[in-house]
């Protein structure tokens, strides 16, 4: 489904991790620049084959633009089936759609549980908090965005899709403002996902706002990262 995240052309830079251990799924956090109690908080969620400390460069480089928000990036609840070095939200190699949704609602299961527990220890309100994925990071946020009862501020997507149409319209209990980008020459996530999960969330009432970039392969580009940052500014501040 998909691959190993590729986010290289983003800039790297120096920060303090903390890896948390009172959360259902072990969590590199990057804490408010600012010091202060975070007054929002952004849940990344890495790709196939990644890791917490992969997404963060997202984090990274948005921090100083939401100097309150604390991002919180965990590692999905297996080990990579492929990339013992990485993790999955679902076994990537799996082919029937049963068994892909089976699986996907397990790691469903425990991102909610993570969610929430960033509710209660953070004292911070749903409508203070957003969604980023990656990938299949992206597929499983897609899913517990649109699913959980309280619903989220907003939601962005790279490179990802709706794992289940039928499945999720069956439970669709929010509808958070989502913003879902692709690169038109990616192999591992075919872009035409992106059209269709836009028609597919137009028919429920959710006009996400989508952007493909030109030339642009798996991978979140410079002018992704910008844009999603933009997004996350007008949403949550």
């Amino acid at each position: 489904m998909d691959h190993e995240i590729n986010i290289k052309e983003l800039s790297w830079k120096t920060c303090d991790y903390q890896i948390m251990t009172n959360y259902i799924l072990d969590v590199a956090t990057i804490s408010p620049l600012s010091k202060n109690k975070p007054r929002q908080a952004i849940i990344l969620c890495h790709g196939y084959g990644g890791d917490g400390k992969d997404i963060s460069s997202l984090a990274i480089n948005w921090q100083r633009f939401l100097p309150d928000a604390i991002f919180l990036c965990p590692n999905a609840p297996e080990v990579c089936s492929i990339n013992p070095q990485g993790y999955q939200w679902f076994d990537a190699t799996l082919e029937k759609e049963e068994e892909i949704l089976e699986k996907s609602l397990i790691a469903e299961e425990k991102l909610n549980i993570f969610l929430d527990q960033v509710f209660n220890n953070l004292q911070i309100e749903t409508t203070n908090l957003a969604l980023v994925g990656f990938s299949q990071g992206c597929m499983i946020a897609i899913q517990v965005g649109l699913k959980k009862k309280k619903q989220l501020n907003c939601l962005v997507g790279y490179s990802g899709k709706v794992i289940n149409q039928k499945h999720l319209s069956d439970n669709i209990n929010s509808k958070p403002k989502i913003f879902l980008m692709h690169g038109e020459n990616d192999t591992i996530v075919s872009p035409t996902h992106l059209l269709e999960a836009k028609e597919y969330l137009k028919n429920h009432g959710i006009n996400a706002k989508i952007k493909m970039f030109k030339n642009c392969e798996h991978k979140i580009p410079i002018e992704g990262s910008s844009l999603g940052l933009s997004f996350l500014k007008k949403n949550l501040l």
